[in-house]
């Protein structure tokens, strides 16, 4: 049903626009014959209506009704004998109907042309994205399975011999990567549950700082050992959001920072508001972000994911690549930075409760 709403929605603000440049164009004739004697311009003055409307609007109902309509007001009401409709098979009327007709068909085809042209754009670089995002899943989950097989089968093939030291070690690696792989599965289904073109979010006012306590108390269980400096506003701060979507993508960027930031002594989760949007910042001081990858790292094209020599898990840029999804679809913008003083830090916005976009 998305695209049934955004589709009524365009053709009526198609309509209105067309409406509006008609009303315009008769005003500013009404303008001209109070100033000037000549009415030589008034059918210049439709036709660049006509043109606009070609240029602005979908398909050419609208353009071919706007170009008759210009014929019929150039006619009725500013050719004499005024508001009478007797010379309107005239040469210069007719020629002006065909004229307003062209430009309109005209203007139209290309218009539609160059949608088309983007449409195709889009949709190869939505399948550009995916060969990148699949290529990077097939490293990304090799890895982690070749530890859980191979860990098993040591077990298995030395259970006897084997230490129980030795046996809680290699289980605690299975454990590990077994919860890695589950955090990968949940960040693979947000993508395919959210596609800001087809799906509504289902949106609900969110407090903000219960929606930090919660992301935060979740992180704690994971990684008790890392320390999380967190600052929000004291007033009373509510957002419309899907939460465990927006909770999934403060997750995502402080585990990122956990594996990713070498070197990382401080951790801090932020968020301060701008005007009527809220700014969630997440920080360290780690070993930064590379400069020429800044833009692509959130944008979901990240053309390659260099593996780390060590053989460690690197799906940063699946992880950023599921954040930047989840803020556009709940109209917000994400981007990320490197601090003056050493680290990384990323930023999302979304617009707080009383300012919903659609």
């Amino acid at each position: 049903m998305g695209w049934k709403h955004k589709s009524l929605k365009k053709w009526l603000s198609d309509i209105l626009f067309t409406l509006i440049v008609m009303c315009a164009a008769f005003g500013a004739n009404i303008l001209l014959r109070t100033l000037l004697p000549s009415q030589s311009l008034t059918p210049m003055i439709f036709v660049f209506g006509v043109f606009l409307i070609s240029l602005k609007t979908k398909g050419y109902i609208l353009c071919v009704i706007s170009a008759i309509l210009g014929v019929i007001a150039t006619n009725f009401a500013f050719t004499y004998p005024y508001y009478s409709f007797s010379a309107l098979l005239s040469g210069e009327n007719v020629f002006s109907a065909i004229l307003m007709l062209v430009i309109a068909i005209v203007t139209s085809s290309l218009n539609t042309a160059i949608r088309v042209q983007d449409e195709v754009r889009a949709e190869s670089e939505k399948e550009k994205m995916r060969a990148n995002l699949l290529r990077a899943i097939s490293h990304d989950l090799r890895t982690p399975l070749t530890s859980i097989y191979g860990a098993t089968s040591t077990i298995i093939e030395n259970y006897d011999s084997l230490k129980k030291e030795q046996q809680l070690k290699l289980l605690s690696e299975v454990q590990a990567d077994s919860d890695w792989l589950i955090r990968m599965v949940e960040n693979l289904l947000s993508v395919t549950r959210v596609d800001e073109e087809t799906v509504r979010l289902n949106k609900t006012p969110t407090v903000l700082e219960e929606l930090i306590d919660t992301v935060l108390l979740k992180f704690r269980k994971r990684y008790p050992e890392q320390e999380v400096s967190v600052s929000i506003p004291d007033e009373f701060i509510s957002i419309p959001m899907d939460a465990l979507l927006i909770e999934q993508v403060l997750s995502n960027l402080l585990e990122n920072a956990v594996y990713h930031a070498s070197d990382m002594t401080e951790l801090s989760l932020s968020v301060h508001t701008e005007g009527n949007r809220a700014i969630f910042e997440v920080a360290d001081n780690g070993c930064g972000l590379p400069s020429e990858k800044l833009t692509d790292l959130v944008s979901g094209y990240l053309e390659h994911i260099t593996s780390p020599a060590d053989g460690r898990r690197s799906n940063m840029g699946i992880g950023l690549s599921v954040c930047s999804t989840i803020v556009r679809a709940h109209g917000g913008e994400i981007w990320a930075e490197n601090r003056k003083n050493g680290g990384a830090v990323f930023r999302f916005s979304l617009e707080m409760e009383g300012n919903t976009l659609e």
